[in-house]
């Protein structure tokens, strides 16, 4: 974890608000996370280094693919803070560069975690966030980056892997084919929902089930991505914008048709949000041993798959319940 040496200087190290001072609390609570969660244990390994030089060395335990992936948690963006706490930030933040290694079937290793902040950001807080997800994912934080700025940002990248031998293979998106089966991990709209909740002044639930959670707390379905590439899948992408524009992230990218034939709704949403209100953070699963994939959960005693529809030789097709599925999702203008 460094930072640039351009700026203005800040005179009396070592208070709270310094930036070195931050990096060493951040470090010791990263070391706790991986002591917690993680088999790498709460200090490098011989050979390997974590935070506090210009780059972390890990030494990867396989000699399989390994995978990377990156996303950034921009305040008045992906979050607003006047509904979500700093921890709840960081722990989203490096989520949802899980979940991406999660649609892979990959497992976490390592990560990296930058962040530019306003004066005066709790960063001890947002680290906090940060370390409870790491925890959770067995991903050990290595390194990363501070910076001033007039808004957060939250930028994290995470390597994983596949394991070695033959079935390390990443589960993409473009491996669908006509006739496989079309799963979901979980009924959707939760995080819309949660936020519609919060921005109209409901009381904050904070269980895993309430809604508002689900907005300020998603979870990367990694045993999920593990099991359904171990099981059988040929395709998945996990919902960050939606149902009806991740579903056809797949179909384009494996050249095939979709028919839907529902839409699980999180109890408390309504179908627009599950359809098109993303940050869901579930896995679309396509398979064509339907029967190996759900036994194979079921075995695991992972919650029950819903059966979304099927891929259809129609490249372009999209529909649900028979009829034309109106675009919808998130999407960045620049």
């Amino acid at each position: 974890m460094d930072s640039p040496n351009s700026g203005d200087s800040v005179a009396g190290g070592g208070r709270r608000g310094d930036e070195f001072a931050v990096i060493e609390r951040l470090r010791a609570r990263f070391e706790a996370a991986a002591a917690a969660g993680s088999a790498a244990g709460g200090s490098p390994p011989p050979g390997d280094l974590w935070i506090g030089d210009d780059a972390a060395v890990v030494t990867l335990a396989t000699s399989g693919p390994a995978v990377l992936a990156t996303d950034l948690v921009v305040e008045g963006v992906h979050v607003d803070l006047g509904l979500c706490a700093l921890d709840d930030v960081g722990y989203k933040a490096l989520m949802v560069s899980l979940s991406d290694l999660a649609a892979m079937g990959a497992r976490p290793l390592y990560g990296l975690v930058s962040i530019a902040a306003p004066v005066g950001t709790d960063l001890d807080l947002l680290g906090a966030g940060v370390a409870e997800a790491a925890e959770e994912a067995g991903c050990v934080v290595v390194g990363g980056d501070l910076s001033g700025s007039p808004v957060l940002a939250v930028s994290t990248t995470v390597l994983g892997s596949l394991g070695a031998g033959p079935g390390g293979t990443a589960l993409l998106r473009s491996g669908a084919g006509p006739g496989d089966r079309l799963f979901v991990t979980g009924a959707l709209g939760g995080s819309a929902a949660g936020l519609r909740q919060l921005r109209e002044g409901r009381p904050y639930d904070p269980s895993p089930l309430g809604l508002p959670h689900r907005y300020r707390r998603p979870v990367a379905r990694i045993v999920e991505g593990e099991l359904a590439r171990a099981s059988g899948a040929t395709a998945a992408i996990d919902i960050s914008d939606g149902l009806g524009a991740d579903v056809r992230h797949l179909a384009e990218a494996s050249g095939v048709g979709v028919a839907l034939d529902r839409v699980p709704v999180v109890a408390g949403a309504t179908p627009e949000e599950a359809l098109a209100g993303g940050e869901d953070y579930e896995l679309i699963i396509a398979t064509g041993e339907p029967d190996r994939l759900v036994e194979a959960f079921e075995a695991a005693g992972m919650r029950p798959l819903v059966d979304l529809g099927h891929c259809t030789e129609r490249p372009g097709e999209c529909t649900l319940g028979g009829r034309p599925l109106a675009p919808g999702g998130w999407r960045h203008a620049f």
